[in-house]
């Protein structure tokens, strides 16, 4: 266990950690971005459809490859001389990305951003449990959860906005003068350890590589999977095999290194092992419902990114509002109490959302998002502090470093998850469907006979039009339900895991 420390650090100390909270919340935010922005980026660097998505593949796999690294630079550099480098990294990353021409240039620039700007996530985290008191925590990881969980959510729709009103290339520059900032601020103030050139030589460049290549194929297995059906392509089943074997490697060499890459051991401790399986659940949410809401608006409402924000907005002001109660109250409540109830309204927000029409909009999303918002703070806050206020300052490093990527693979898992659900749901509705769509029923008869009506004249064959346009009310029927299914299964499997609180300990 810890000592905790007890004192507030100095004013200069907490300026610079608020500059890397800035550092963190631009690295967040960059992963979902792009997202709202794709067709424009893909007409700007003439991409087709399938190199275009790479711009979020690259950044993720480079991401999730240096989060777990962070602890180990930490030790090498320093947290100050890391995190700066991260920094500097990140921003030229993003000032090269915004002057790329070609898909191949934005793909490489997106790989070197994300694993740039991947350390400064948990670097962050363990900066927080490193200089500030046990008695301070819940204020301080009411901001660092608001950050984890609002940057991702209005990533979209500030993507969007910054798109649609000056151009693409500005979802780059925006991180530019910030990154300048951030560097500047964090290398003049948040000077809080020293360098340990020693660590260099016990370095395990086996298991780094181990864990580069299992977490690498890993990442690009769940993103690329969905769209290319899973193990009947050749590439992804090439990888999947790939990144099993460097997965029993890695573990292997984790265990039995005697300068191991990361610390698995850390797992032993009960809330730690607890913490960060519930954060991997957490981040299915998190990062599921970033993607699930704006792909229900724009393939059923055909909304564009503008009205897609101001839905999703409703989740961020849940967030920031409740953030700094939840913060107060954790200090004051059984952190166990809070994220049980954080489960039930993440997965209540969830279920309310599982009735959907081709009709519903603003309105049916308002309260369930308030309920979800809320939700997935309060698991958020209590979740952090109890996975690694329970380790000494030695293990913090690692220990933030696995409880980030755990939440980034949540992510990875739920959105590969999501997508097959939709396929199959989508394909299974539809079958279930056209059966009752035949000339034995009335209001068919009459459907197809006022479209026919209606395309006669406008085009050579009326009859054919009409049946297309019966079929694709009915995949629009089964695109819905599809969507009201992944909602209400989301909604379960947060309900579900309402017991994995009663094996954590109750914090001391």
């Amino acid at each position: 266990m810890n000592t905790p420390v007890q004192e507030m650090p100095s004013w200069r100390v907490r300026i610079g950690f608020v500059a890397a909270v800035f550092g963190m919340f631009m690295a967040i935010l960059d992963i979902q971005i792009v997202a709202s922005s794709l067709n424009e980026i893909q007409a700007g660097v003439s991409a087709s459809q399938d190199e275009i998505s790479w711009i979020q593949t690259a950044y993720l796999i480079a991401e999730i490859i240096m989060i777990p690294l962070s602890g180990v630079m930490a030790r090498i550099f320093s947290t100050r001389t890391a995190f700066v480098i991260s920094s500097v990294g990140f921003t030229l990353a993003s000032l090269g990305c915004a002057m790329a021409s070609t898909i191949n240039e934005l793909i490489v620039l997106r790989a070197i951003q994300g694993f740039m700007g991947g350390a400064m996530i948990p670097i962050t985290q363990a900066v927080s449990f490193t200089i500030f008191p046990r008695h301070k925590m819940g204020s301080v990881q009411a901001v660092i959860g608001l950050v984890a969980t609002i940057a991702p959510s209005i990533g979209p729709t500030l993507g969007g906005y910054i798109t649609q009103h000056m151009s693409w290339h500005w979802l780059f520059l925006v991180n530019v003068i910030p990154g300048i900032l951030v560097t500047i601020g964090v290398w003049c103030l948040l000077d809080i350890d020293t360098a340990d050139r020693k660590a260099i030589k016990r370095l395990d460049v086996i298991g780094l590589a181990l864990m580069a290549l299992f977490l690498g194929t890993l990442e690009f297995v769940l993103e690329e999977g969905p769209d290319d059906d899973w193990f009947s392509n050749r590439l992804i089943l090439g990888f999947s095999v790939v990144c099993a074997v460097s997965c029993v490697l890695f573990f292997w060499r984790a265990f039995t290194a005697r300068y191991p890459i990361i610390n698995l051991r850390l797992f032993r401790e009960r809330n730690f092992a607890t913490g960060v399986g519930l954060v991997f659940v957490i981040g299915i949410a998190l990062y599921g419902l970033v993607y699930l809401m704006p792909l229900y608006f724009g393939t059923v409402r055909h909304f564009n990114s503008l009205q897609i924000g101001e839905v999703m907005f409703v989740t961020g002001i849940a967030m920031f509002v409740t953030a700094p109660l939840v913060g107060k109250f954790s200090d004051l409540v059984d952190l166990r109490i809070l994220i049980g109830l954080g489960l039930l309204l993440t997965g209540i927000g969830s279920v309310m959302n599982a009735n959907l029409t081709e009709d519903s909009g603003y309105w049916e999303f308002f309260l369930p998002q308030l309920v979800r918002g809320v939700g997935m703070i309060m698991c958020m806050v209590p979740c952090a502090r109890i996975a690694l206020g329970s380790l000494s300052p030695q293990q913090v490093g690692d220990g933030s470093g696995m409880f980030s990527v755990m939440r980034n693979l949540g992510g990875a898992v739920g959105l590969a998850l999501l997508d097959t659900v939709r396929d199959h749901q989508r394909d299974y509705h539809w079958m279930q469907l056209i059966p009752s769509i035949n000339q034995g029923r009335e209001v068919v008869v009459t459907e197809l006979a006022r479209y026919q009506q209606q395309f006669t004249g406008v085009v050579s064959d009326p009859q054919a039009a009409a049946i297309k346009m019966i079929a694709s009310r009915v995949a629009g029927q089964a695109e819905v339900l599809a969507f009201n299914d992944i909602f209400l299964w989301l909604g379960l499997i947060y309900i579900v895991a309402f017991p994995i609180v009663f094996l954590l300990r109750k914090p001391t």
